[in-house]
């Protein structure tokens, strides 16, 4: 592979490290061929590392498209990748001539890189801003930036996501520690913890927050110093602000560094970052390094990297009274720094290593070059439409699935899905979106598509709205009618009750669908009483089945985000607003304190859908007074809910999906049925622990319990028929499959 590198050359920061260090792994594997737009340091520095470095220097750009579009033809590269700028002004014009893709790295977001001055921002912040809209593909440096860019329009699945990463090989020792930190002007001694940061001192760091914390802590923990290496513009200011506090002693501010920071690293107790933005730091991976507890800003993929409360700590930027009691509680614990400190370099050093970023970026490469040379088609890809972006972790769940599975089938197939939150479900799954109420936008989509999915939950159903009967239905048509094959995918249907509803769905199924694959035998039942016989019709099983649990770190500090120690012993309970739950809430309150005060589980309230189901988890705690409890109202991703409820002993659960994901690790469960899918599903796996919601009493529901917590020893019987749901869910896929031309 040859790829070539464009770049001004006169960067520096975190943009230079990250294109060095790059460069030069990526050589020992692949040709990557650096050219700068200048002569000076960063070409010299280049040179040095074994870098093939060529000097393109001038102002007359269209002689150095020339020039450059003629040295990549006859060098036979490959790809085109942009650093900066004017690279990627350059790289925009080289798309044609050159007929190769083009990508660019991102390092930093191009509207405040020009902060402070006006006219640069208009021109070169301007002509950058056209130019990245151009390129073909582009990188951002953490998830959070390709969010960023995303956010303001840029088309979601052409991006991909790197971090910096640095070498971890262990540093040789860096000498006397308290020698260094007197040389740099510190007032410290055997027993002073030393606070450091390493950045430029101009605004987007936000130093005033750092020195404001600092002072907070000093005055609870007087064993803090704070070192601050860096120099720019604020530094009188900063300088005033710390004898204004009464800290100017305990502050030092060291100025650049010279020698590699190694040393200055390896002399700190405690790393910090306070910017107000940042992509992702290396200044927080040098430090992890070398073992330091850390405490940032929740800005740009740091929290990619620290697992607030787990490896580290994150505030909110500009909350200086948050930093400060973290610097204090560090300052005052040993054991906790080098605990924080431990977990964090375990982290860092297996999933941001220099050769993680490598391995990252020659995978995008790879998938670059595939998709270019993909062959265009005038029908391509999937239309996926449900009841996504409203805010309901098992709709959105099986979303994931789905496109999971799509991806399995093609990685890159072009997807659209229909969502209620077009923006949000852009920016969480890097698929194209368009509104629900967009029309044209998803006719659009149909008439570019070959496959449509509508794609799992019991969307063929008129007991929560007609309106949503009627929707899907129109859907349905209209995609068959633009073109698409049709599939309802791993889906449940009914309960329809209207006689004039069964009769419309049993039409518009029968004409315009190719395949059902249904997620349990009640809705085969439902589709057969219905007269659905056209369509292909499979049982399966629900998508969402697929997925798995978030890691051990992440789980952890959504627990404890939510206040809930990781490592207790929990019983779930998830439930929702429905006609008749206010009168049977008290006895979920109940059975929770029974199952606390018989089996020592301590009741966790999971929302699913967060704010009916918060308010729902309310309403049974009433009178629970004397009993602990607590509430996830937000865990986030499908994969953090998973492990959240793997970490129950038991599930009392109205939810289906609750279900679906506690059941796919083998948690004991309750079902609470107030629609029939709840009772299908547990049918479906063999599980005969329910009771409907009019018929629940304060006696079967701690019945229940009791079985759940002996079913507990026991798990094998349930994980054996999950095993089986998620074997035959396959069908699922490889019908999509079939009906792609696959």
């Amino acid at each position: 592979m040859k790829v070539i590198h464009l770049i001004s050359g006169g960067d520096s920061g975190g943009a230079k490290t990250h294109v060095l260090s790059l460069l030069q792994n990526l050589n020992k594997t692949i040709t990557a061929q650096l050219i700068c737009f200048r002569d000076g340091p960063f070409a010299q520095e280049a040179r040095a590392m074994g870098i093939p470095t060529e000097i393109m220097a001038g102002n007359q750009i269209f002689r150095i498209r020339r020039q450059l579009a003629a040295y990549i033809q006859d060098g036979g590269y490959q790809l085109i990748h942009c650093h900066g700028s004017r690279a990627n002004m350059i790289g925009a014009m080289l798309r044609k001539p050159t007929g190769l893709p083009v990508v660019s790295t991102i390092h930093s977001d191009y509207r405040i890189d020009y902060m402070g001055r006006p006219l640069s921002r208009l021109t070169f912040g301007t002509i950058n801003a056209l130019a990245l809209r151009r390129l073909d593909y582009r990188i951002g440096v953490s998830d959070a930036m390709v969010e960023l860019l995303i956010s303001r329009g840029f088309a979601p699945d052409r991006f991909y996501a790197i971090y910096n990463g640095i070498d971890f090989t262990p540093p040789p020792d860096q000498g006397d520690r308290l020698e260094y930190l007197r040389k740099l002007g510190a007032d410290v001694d055997e027993d002073s913890v030393v606070v450091g940061i390493a950045a430029r001192l101009n605004p987007v760091k936000d130093m005033p927050t750092l020195i404001r914390g600092f002072a907070a802590a000093y005055a609870e923990c007087s064993r803090l110093r704070l070192i601050i290496a860096g120099d720019g513009e604020e530094r009188g200011k900063l300088e005033s602000l710390a004898r204004e506090l009464g800290v100017d002693r305990q502050v030092t501010f060291a100025g650049w560094i010279s020698g590699g920071m190694d040393r200055f690293y390896s002399a700190l107790d405690i790393n910090t970052l306070t910017s107000l933005s940042e992509t992702f730091s290396y200044a927080l991976t040098e430090g992890a390094r070398f073992r330091l507890a850390t405490v940032s800003t929740a800005v740009g993929g740091i929290p990619n990297l620290i697992d607030t409360d787990v490896n580290g700590y994150l505030f909110s930027p500009g909350d200086w009274k948050t930093l400060g009691r973290h610097l204090a509680n560090l300052g005052n614990n040993d054991s906790l720094r080098q605990e924080m400190g431990e977990r964090l370099y375990q982290k860092a050093s297996s999933q941001f290593s220099i050769q993680k970023t490598v391995d990252t970026q020659l995978h995008i490469y790879s998938e670059i070059l595939r998709r270019h040379a993909r062959p265009k088609r005038s029908r391509d890809g999937v239309v996926i439409c449900g009841a996504y972006g409203r805010g309901n972790a098992g709709d959105d769940a099986i979303l994931e699935a789905i496109l999971q599975e799509m991806r399995s089938i093609d990685p890159d197939m072009p997807i659209t899905v229909l969502s209620k939150n077009p923006r949000e479900t852009r920016l969480t799954y890097r698929v194209r979106s368009v509104s629900r109420m967009n029309f044209p936008g998803w006719l659009s989509a149909m008439k570019h598509a070959k496959l449509y999915l509508n794609g799992g939950g019991s969307l063929i159903q008129d007991v929560t709205s007609r309106r949503s009967l009627w929707f899907y239905l129109i859907n349905i048509r209209a995609a068959k009618r633009a073109g698409c094959t049709v599939q309802m995918y791993g889906c449940g249907i009914g309960p329809v009750t209207r006689g004039n509803h069964r009769a419309l769905s049993a039409k518009v199924l029968n004409r315009y669908v190719d395949a059902i694959t249904l997620r349990e035998p009640d809705s085969r039942d439902e589709l057969k009483s219905m007269g659905v016989t056209e369509p292909e019709i499979l049982l399966t099983a629900d998508p969402a089945l697929t997925l798995h649990p978030a890691g051990d770190d992440e789980v952890d500090s959504v627990l404890l985000r939510a206040g809930i120690p990781p490592r207790g012993r929990y019983i779930g309970f998830a439930l929702r607003q429905w006609p008749g739950f206010a009168e049977k809430a008290p006895l979920f309150g109940q059975a929770a304190r029974y199952a606390y005060e018989t089996y020592g589980l301590t009741p966790v309230f999971v929302a699913v859908e967060k704010a009916p189901d918060s308010a729902a988890n309310l309403m049974a705690t009433q009178g629970m007074d004397g009993i602990p409890r607590y509430f996830l109202d937000n865990a986030g991703s499908a994969g953090a809910i998973i492990g959240a409820l793997a970490r129950m002993e038991a599930l009392v659960s109205m939810r289906l999906h609750a279900l679906i994901f506690a059941a796919g690790q083998g948690i004991p469960l309750a079902g609470v049925v107030y629609d029939p899918k709840v009772s299908s599903f547990l049918r479906y796996i063999g599980q005969d622990l329910f009771t409907d919601l009019d018929a629940l009493t304060a006696e079967n529901l701690r019945a229940m319990v009791d079985q759940t917590a002996a079913r507990a020893a026991h798990p094998e019987t349930q994980a054996a028929a999950v095993a089986r749901l998620q074997e035959i869910e396959h069908g699922n896929v490889s019908t999509a499959k079939r009906l792609l031309g696959m």
